[in-house]
């Protein structure tokens, strides 16, 4: 600890409580014997999941910008962190009406279509949590209902696709399906974005099938056979 404090040039207490907190979280492990610190398990953890993301960026570009080029709409890749999805790759098409930079966006996951994705097929009891909480109002199209919403959580599970229709934002309609892993978890999802009126509600299940497809064609890519 002494080491770190002088190498960093901070009080030790500071030093202390620095090696405290990444120890508590695995990052760093400290030796019984000799008390000196190393990096800890935690960190190939880490990597593992920043190594997930960049696979399904590798997989996803080029089917995103077939994906936009076909719909002439925006084309999100999201991938779940904590409560949010988080937007981590978006292709928009020349003739696209939106210019919104989505990349690195935390979005609500009641009130959007990657979001959705994620509440069917996350654990049990981050669901309910979740339910259990007040959910945020962001058009009147929202759904904050919690039984409204678990019904329609299983509406996704049933048509393989989640869709929003002006719940995020008035005026913007959106189709996403699942993507997963060579295990067959579920580590992502690709989502179609546009106008509602160039995406109306009953333009949602075909736009629904080409998310679909565009999903498996990167789920294929990371090793699944399913």
């Amino acid at each position: 600890m002494t080491e770190v404090s002088r190498e960093l040039e901070i009080h030790k207490s500071t030093s202390y409580r620095l090696l405290t907190t990444l120890r508590d979280r695995g990052l760093v492990e400290q030796d019984a014997a000799t008390e000196k610190y190393r990096l800890g398990f935690g960190l190939v953890l880490l990597a593992r999941t920043v190594s997930a993301d960049l696979d399904i960026l590798r997989c996803a570009r080029p089917v995103c910008d077939r994906l936009s080029e076909r719909t002439k709409e925006t084309v999100t890749i999201a991938v779940l962190e904590g409560d949010d999805a988080v937007i981590i790759h978006q292709s928009i098409s020349r003739a696209s009406a939106l210019s919104v930079d989505w990349t690195g966006r935390h979005t609500p996951l009641h009130a959007t279509a990657a979001g959705k994705i994620f509440l069917v097929y996350m654990p049990e009891d981050q669901l309910l949590r979740i339910l259990g909480e007040p959910l945020e109002r962001f058009t009147e199209n929202t759904i904050v209902d919690p039984q409204s919403l678990q019904d329609h959580v299983k509406e996704i599970r049933a048509t393989g696709y989640g869709y929003t229709v002006e719940e995020l934002e008035i005026g913007l309609n959106a189709v996403g399906a699942p993507i997963r892993s060579a295990e067959g978890a579920v580590v992502g999802t690709v989502s179609v974005s546009g106008p509602a009126f160039r995406l109306p509600s009953d333009a949602l299940p075909e736009i629904g099938d080409l998310s679909k497809r565009a999903a498996t064609e990167i789920s294929r890519c990371l090793g699944f056979r399913g």
